[in-house]
């Protein structure tokens, strides 16, 4: 089986049997049926299941334990945003309570000054693409982002609309590129005159800033993200394990 698609498919299980647990069948369970019931109930194999179940219980969402069954973490499951976890925009909004939107996409060819430079490692005045956004939430702005890549990277006839989607499907659809995983720096700043004339907030309110790297398999730079989320918005959680 393909590796790829194998992925793809635990993935998937362990989407659905995550919306049950919150919402659908599991809802007012504390754990959850036996493996066996629960591969015939949704007509997969036992490697399928113990795939998706081993993804849920490393995010928290469950616990297995010997003799005793797979436990639901009903505590993890009412967390609406983890950072810990990869969620996009609209979702974040979405989760939060709130009807999202982009109100706003801008997109321009600049050189690579010495932060981007530094940032993505690559040489100073190398071609490269900003992708500006504002994502709303109930029609008020929430999150600014700022995304860089060089322009190298970009191939075929596209539109503004198709910067609306998460910038992974543009890089995937246009760019022939994937992203496997980022690393993400987090500061509280106050925000200065362009975030604070995107977020329409005065100037030096405290806004959470989110500078993300995103890789390829190969270990490459691909993407520099630059975000802005209006703080009292978003309640952020971070779920760590101690053992």
């Amino acid at each position: 089986m393909d590796i790829e698609f194998d992925k793809e498919c635990s993935k998937s299980i362990s989407r659905l049997l995550l919306q049950e647990m919150k919402d659908g069948r599991f809802s007012e369970c504390g754990r959850l049926p036996r493996e066996t019931v629960l591969a015939e109930t949704f007509g997969i194999s036992r490697t399928q299941l113990r795939d998706a179940l081993a993804q849920l219980e490393r995010e928290g969402y469950i616990t297995r334990r010997h003799g005793v069954g797979t436990i639901i973490n009903r505590h993890v499951l009412q967390v609406k945003n983890r950072m810990d976890m990869e969620t996009e925009f609209m979702d974040i909004i979405r989760q939060s309570g709130y009807t999202p939107n982009v109100s706003h996409i801008h997109m321009q060819d600049e050189r690579a000054d010495a932060f981007i430079a530094k940032k993505m490692k690559i040489p100073e005045g190398s071609e490269i693409v900003r992708i500006c956004r504002i994502c709303t939430a109930d029609d008020k702005p929430a999150i600014y982002c700022e995304d860089v890549l060089e322009k190298r990277y970009v191939k075929g006839d596209y539109t503004l609309k198709d910067l609306e989607p998460p910038i992974f499907l543009f890089l995937q659809k246009f760019c022939n590129i994937y992203a496997y995983m980022d690393l993400t720096q987090l500061h509280a700043v106050l925000s200065n005159d362009t975030v604070s004339e995107a977020l329409e907030i005065p100037k030096g309110t405290p806004v959470l800033n989110m500078q993300e790297v995103d890789f390829d398999i190969d270990g490459n730079i691909i993407l520099y993200s630059n975000q802005y989320f209006v703080d009292e918005l978003f309640e952020q959680t971070v779920m760590r394990k101690k053992f």
